[in-house]
């Protein structure tokens, strides 16, 4: 058996950024996602297995693991996300729980589908939060509650699965994706949405990527429990 890194949301800005640093340092990856027209062309251009899956679905994790029967999982990266934007009193039950089932509870099934591989094979997993988490914002109740889930995931099972599985997140600010078009699509809102960030532009996928393979990695094997803001200074400066 290889060991292999697994990417949920392999076809996303970081995702396939992910992907890419992966394979071009010779890492062995398995890509996830639910739209084969997208991942099917990826997994041809890097030389990824993939699995057509999607984490709203019941049991998704099921068809992920039949999939990846053959190989020993080093690695997972969960980088499934959204942007929900409503004020509160346009906030629904239904939107919550959305939100909360594609960002929080299938990382979860995610994680617990291969515990038991990484445990074994000392892996490592890494989580998206969002700059939002920690920093107000406004209309971003949804999200934010979602991805301050996720945060305190991270740290809960670092303290649980230690030593023998490391539990990292990134926080991002807004990045340059398929999700964030409809902002960044407008040229003026565009360029005051980098002007509201210290380094003067949004993200690119590889910002995130970047740090995304480096807590995958041996490398990083003395961190765990740690929340990473990838937000171009959004979070600390003024």
């Amino acid at each position: 058996m290889s060991n292999k890194y697994l990417i949920f949301g392999a076809t996303g800005s970081i995702g396939s950024s992910l992907a890419e640093q992966l394979t071009n340092s010779d890492h062995e990856v398995h890509l996830i996602a639910r739209n084969e027209d997208e991942l099917k062309p990826l997994s041809e251009k890097l030389g990824c297995t993939y699995s057509v899956a999607d984490v709203l679905e019941e049991n998704f994790i099921d068809k992920v693991k039949a999939d990846t029967s053959d190989f020993d999982v080093k690695g997972v990266a969960y980088c499934v996300g959204s942007i929900d934007l409503k004020p509160l009193k346009r906030v629904s039950e239904s939107d919550l729980h959305n939100c909360m089932k594609l960002n929080l509870y299938s990382a979860i099934e995610s994680i617990k589908g291969f515990q038991e591989e990484l445990k074994k094979n000392n892996g490592s997993i890494v989580l998206f939060s969002s700059v939002a988490a920690q920093k107000g914002f406004t209309n971003h109740t949804i999200i934010a509650t979602a991805k301050a889930a996720i945060e305190g995931l991270t740290v809960t099972l670092a303290a649980e699965f230690a030593p023998s599985i490391r539990v990292n997140c990134i926080a991002p600010s807004l990045t340059n994706s398929k999700i964030a078009q409809p902002m960044l699509k407008n040229p003026i809102v565009a360029e005051a949405l980098a002007k509201a960030h210290p380094l003067k532009r949004v993200g690119e996928g590889k910002d995130s990527a970047s740090i995304a393979k480096f807590l995958l990695s041996d490398e990083s094997s003395w961190v765990t429990g740690q929340i990473i803001g990838v937000d171009g200074g959004r979070s600390r400066l003024s």
